[in-house]
């Protein structure tokens, strides 16, 4: 199945900058085709422009055993019973890097990691109505054994916990919801339906 549309069947009228720091907000002016013919009337949406990341599962096909972080993520604080979530390794893509570069990068900086066998897995948009952020899904073999400590970049306040566990205990933790980040748990369902291939190799 083919999209009906494509981006030439919008015009971008205006992008307006909101706001500027850490992140930046935009305020997009369009217009764009209709499923039942004709144009829309000009459309406002305020845009969260947080660039692009990526996300890294790191596993180890020997032990069967998944490299899990754990990290403090206060937007989730009033929504969540903690505000400390399990998640995999991630982390935004900087001008002039690759996301292979950041996959490696990313994956030193927040397990001691050195990961083998880089594979992309898929590319989604976490939450399309209201973010431009992409990300982009990679498994990375890795030797679970060196997995160990507290790791993160102190200039950016990070305090990373590593955990290493089965990967039928990482996947009964997304079956019972205590993980509950999105890119955490497409990587860990991806896994589910993909180890014993990777066990295989």
């Amino acid at each position: 199945m083919q999209n009906k549309f494509s981006s030439e069947d919008v015009e971008m009228l205006e992008r307006k900058p909101l706001y500027k720091g850490f992140f930046t907000m935009e305020e997009y002016r369009f217009r764009h085709r209709l499923f039942d013919g004709g144009w829309s009337d000009i459309v406002r949406r305020e845009v969260f422009e947080r660039g692009h990341a990526v996300v890294v599962l790191p596993y180890d096909p020997v032990t069967d055993q998944v490299v899990l972080i754990e990290q403090i993520r206060i937007p989730v604080f009033d929504a969540n019973k903690t505000p400390w979530l399990f998640e995999l390794v991630a982390g935004m893509i900087d001008k002039g890097q690759t996301a292979e570069q950041v996959a490696q990068r990313e994956l030193m900086e927040e397990s001691g990691l050195v990961g083998s066998h880089l594979r992309l897995i898929s590319e989604f948009f976490a939450s399309p109505g209201g973010t431009s952020e992409k990300f982009s899904l990679y498994y990375a073999q890795v030797d679970a054994s060196q997995a160990t400590g507290t790791h993160g970049l102190a200039d950016e306040h990070e305090d990373i916990q590593v955990h290493v566990v089965s990967r039928e205990h990482a996947y009964e933790m997304v079956k019972s919801g205590q993980i509950n980040n999105a890119s955490t748990v497409i990587g860990l369902q991806w896994l589910q339906l993909n180890y014993a291939s990777l066990k295989n190799k």
